[in-house]
């Protein structure tokens, strides 16, 4: 176990093109999202450079762009911290999800070509798979590729992008209920394609309308537990 609560393995590697503050930023928001860096986990710059093989310069840049985009926290006189989301911050989040996920699966519904088609049912075995060997990254993993081949398969790219605005926090909210979920989560997305693949609009609305709030209660119920 690393000085900052990684474990090890959970460091990426930086690749090299690109500026290195922007790789930087990168590597700590994967982290994060992943929960490799837990909400509240104290970020200490010197550590985080050695596990990053960077100078602090970098790291200190990254952490203001993270803490400007709300990911990070930096207090005086104590340094800066994950984040720790509040129950009301992640309501409101969820709930636009929602608001985007439902027309993203109206849309599948109407446009989902065959090989769309095939690509849900692929990604789907994958994330069953991944739940089955309770491999919670992969599974967390395959439920964003999941989604998002759905938001593809819309076919609308302003919808798009304001779904990529909220992915990387939609992962972050949904990996402590990963495991929670389980298995009905992909049964949940099972009843997706199906309703897709009968190009039944009102009913992929309804399910996604149901899939989404069932992630999103689960996230409140884990804060009770």
């Amino acid at each position: 176990m690393l000085s900052t609560g990684l474990p090890q393995g959970a460091v990426p590697k930086l690749e090299r093109p690109g500026p290195l503050r922007d790789r930087v930023y990168e590597a700590l928001l994967e982290l994060i999202t992943t929960r490799a860096l837990q909400p509240g986990q104290h970020l200490v710059e010197s550590e985080l450079a050695g596990h990053l093989g960077v100078s602090r310069q970098p790291v200190r840049e990254a952490l203001q762009r993270l803490n400007t985009e709300g990911w990070v926290d930096l207090r005086p006189a104590q340094g800066a911290f994950v984040h720790e989301p509040t129950e009301e911050e992640a309501d409101q989040l969820l709930t636009v999800r929602t608001l985007l996920e439902a027309e993203a699966a109206r849309l599948a519904a109407a446009n989902a070509t065959r090989a769309g088609l095939t690509a849900l049912e692929s990604l789907c075995a994958e994330g069953e798979k991944a739940v089955e060997a309770d491999d919670v990254d992969s599974a967390v993993a395959m439920n964003a590729r999941f989604h998002a081949k759905i938001m593809e398969l819309a076919g609308n790219a302003v919808l798009a992008e304001l779904a990529a605005q909220v992915d990387r926090r939609v992962r972050w909210y949904y990996t402590p209920v990963a495991r929670r979920r389980g298995h009905q989560s992909w049964i949940e997305h099972r009843e997706l394609i199906a309703a897709i693949a009968g190009r039944d609009e009102q009913r992929a609305t309804q399910l996604m309308r149901e899939h989404t709030e069932h992630t999103r209660r689960s996230y409140h119920a884990r804060a009770r537990s």
